[in-house]
């Protein structure tokens, strides 16, 4: 979805809301190289809203490996489950911050949105790392 199609309005009220950080990984905005997305939790193709209550603040990364899924296998059991809803839930509930910066799934939930988001790749690995080092994000 190109930055245009979100009402400029609307989209400071998510980064505001959202506090410039990721709602699914934790990065903040501050220091990325890439302006972070302005997504729909349910895509527009799916038939979700472009309004407040389903659009979030995401980093590149999270946004591009996202995209239109809601739902991705728990790479535990091989369940099909809805991926982490970060407006409905809580982060801690479903994902904990490891001292060495990666992001582990405690829940069905969490387990299926890390392997779906590729939340611990070495790209967003590194810029958490950097953050945490910094004391922008901590455990």
């Amino acid at each position: 979805m190109s930055r245009s199609s979100i009402p400029r309005a609307l989209r400071r009220e998510v980064q505001r809301r959202d506090a410039d950080r990721c709602l699914y990984c934790g990065l903040l905005q501050v220091g990325q190289g890439a302006t972070f997305h302005v997504d729909h939790v349910l895509s527009r193709s799916r038939g979700g809203a472009t309004s407040l209550d389903n659009l979030v603040l995401q980093c590149p990364y999270c946004s591009l490996h996202k995209a239109d899924r809601t739902h991705a296998k728990d790479p535990d059991t091989g369940e099909e489950l809805p991926l982490f809803h970060p407006l409905r839930q809580r982060w801690e509930d479903h994902f904990h911050l490891e001292p060495d910066a990666t992001i582990t799934g405690v829940s069905g939930i969490g387990r299926a949105t890390v392997e779906a988001l590729r939340m611990n790749d070495s790209i967003p690995l590194l810029a958490r790392s950097c953050e945490m080092a910094l004391g922008l994000l901590g455990v």
